[in-house]
């Protein structure tokens, strides 16, 4: 399998991972990616150069996907501390995996992809926010190895449960096609959005 970056012409399958995973996560009463993510939202990390997509070949379709990148999403910026938020860290979005490759450990992978890059980078956390609601979810990261930092009590923050992990080198067995990532990167301090 390879990992190559998303291109604009891919937008619509990202779209499409988010409504699959909504309507497979609904009868389980988990409201998820229930409402509609704003495509020009998704375009704009595609040309940032911040989605990935996992295929089995070149020109194959998608089977999983990633954003990684160093933005805590301002909704949240104030759930990580001041402190947090000068540590050098990338930040996993939107996972998301077609069921059909469900149960193969490509979630887990692209974890161990991403934490790889983070560490190539000088980072020292791969660092997530997950649906506040979601337990199963977050079961399922601290079995990747994230420690759970902090859950807001704002109910109107859906995504408001914190992990991370220590960035580190690891195998993940992808062909890895994506540009060697830059390293080292600056705290986030002057980057508020």
């Amino acid at each position: 399998m390879i990992i190559l970056p998303a291109r604009p012409e891919d937008v619509p399958r990202l779209v499409r991972f988010r409504v699959d995973a909504a309507a497979w996560l609904t009868p389980m009463g988990i409201d998820q990616w229930s409402a509609p993510f704003p495509v020009e939202h998704i375009a704009a990390s595609v040309s940032a150069g911040e989605v990935f997509l996992v295929k089995e070949a070149q020109e194959g379709e998608a089977i999983a996907t990633v954003t990684l990148d160093r933005t805590i999403d301002p909704e949240i910026w104030d759930l990580w501390t001041p402190e947090e938020r000068e540590e050098p860290a990338l930040y996993v979005h939107k996972l998301a995996v077609d069921r059909r490759y469900g149960g193969r450990s490509l979630g887990g992978r692209l974890l161990d992809w991403a934490g790889d890059r983070a560490a190539q980078q000088g980072s020292r956390w791969l660092r997530l926010d997950a649906w506040t609601s979601n337990a199963r979810l977050h079961q399922y990261y601290l079995q990747q190895g994230f420690k759970h930092v902090r859950t807001t009590t704002d109910p109107d923050e859906v995504s408001g449960w914190l992990a991370q992990r220590p960035a580190r080198y690891a195998e993940h067995g992808f062909d890895d096609r994506t540009s060697p990532p830059l390293r080292p990167l600056p705290p986030l301090s002057n980057h508020h959005v």
